[in-house]
């Protein structure tokens, strides 16, 4: 509550107040761009070029409101940050986006260009003053234009092959970072389980004992495959990215390929909790199925087949140790 009230309402800010918020918000977009520049420079050299030149045009509109605030009210900016002004839009910390993708951050720059001339339009509709409509108009075009800008660096910097280069590049990545290391967990945590779930089951025919087993037998998996794989590959000289997010994706597709089939138990009734784990095994393989055809590019039936009958053996193996 304290925070909120230290806040200022927009409609209370001076012109001059208006103007130096302007200003740092414009600074503050620059080295957002800035730092996305950095994050793809390595990977994504013409990406990183478009966001040099945004950040740039950011730079200019800065020193155009710096030299109207110096005509009108001096050399004395007043400190107003966005934090400061409730309503007043949000950005994004740089390190919340970076690992999201090459495409999770262009989007974030068109919002933010979008962000900023909604807000500056919306600003202008509520006030009376002449200059003030008049000062908040020329920010929503400048904003406008930002977004016209950075089309201009795209086709300057971004051509349809290189475009088209990159996004294959981080989506070769996003494969290679998260989707095959959580497939081999799903694959590991859906069909290892079966045999000791389903031979406890069949030979204790008692749920909630199942449902304990699983419920270890997945946890231990997960924290098992998630360390192996976190520890098998550093990513400097494979490119599969960091070893941190690889051995999360593991760990946590592991338990939750393990517990998928274990949660039934829950159900006090045997046999109703032991269709609706067949059922489950059942969704399980054709997910991986359909993970495997969408992303590894393997033909569906033949994945499929793979699974099903992997996933068979061993579901057949733990009936039958349970029920012997």
């Amino acid at each position: 509550m304290r925070f909120s009230v230290n806040r200022k309402r927009f409609k209370d800010l001076s012109e001059q107040q208006v103007l130096a918020l302007a200003i740092s918000s414009e600074e503050d977009d620059a080295r957002i761009y800035r730092g996305y520049a950095e994050i793809l420079r390595a990977e994504f050299p013409k990406s990183a070029a478009i966001f040099e030149g945004m950040a740039a045009e950011e730079d200019q509109h800065r020193q155009r409101l710096i030299d109207l605030h110096q005509e009108r009210f001096g050399s004395t900016i007043p400190l107003i940050r966005r934090e400061h002004v409730s309503g007043y839009y949000a950005r994004r910390p740089v390190w919340l986006i970076e690992n999201l993708g090459l495409d999770r951050i262009r989007a974030e720059a068109t919002a933010m260009e979008q962000d900023a001339e909604r807000f500056y339009l919306a600003a202008a509709a509520r006030t009376s003053d002449a200059q003030t409509r008049k000062l908040l108009g020329d920010l929503a075009a400048a904003e406008a234009g930002h977004q016209t800008t950075a089309e201009d660096l795209t086709a300057t910097h971004l051509d349809h092959d290189s475009a088209a280069e990159e996004d294959s590049r981080a989506h070769r990545q996003f494969v290679l970072t998260w989707v095959q290391p959580g497939l081999a967990g799903l694959m590991d945590g859906s069909v290892s389980t079966l045999a000791p779930i389903f031979a406890v089951a069949f030979a204790t025919q008692d749920t909630w004992t199942t449902f304990l087993v699983g419920l270890a037998a997945s946890v231990g998996a997960g924290i098992s495959m998630g360390f192996t794989e976190a520890a098998s590959d550093d990513g400097q000289l494979s490119g599969r990215g960091s070893p941190v997010k690889r051995g999360l994706a593991a760990g946590v597709m592991t338990t939750l390929g393990g517990l998928g089939h274990a949660l039934p138990y829950l159900i006090p009734d045997f046999w109703t909790a032991t269709i609706i784990a067949f059922a489950v095994v059942f969704i399980e393989l054709w997910a991986i199925a359909w993970i495997q055809n969408k992303y590894m590019d393997t033909p569906f039936f033949r994945a499929a087949f793979q699974v099903v009958l992997g996933g068979a053996l061993v579901f057949a193996a733990g009936v039958l140790i349970g029920s012997g």
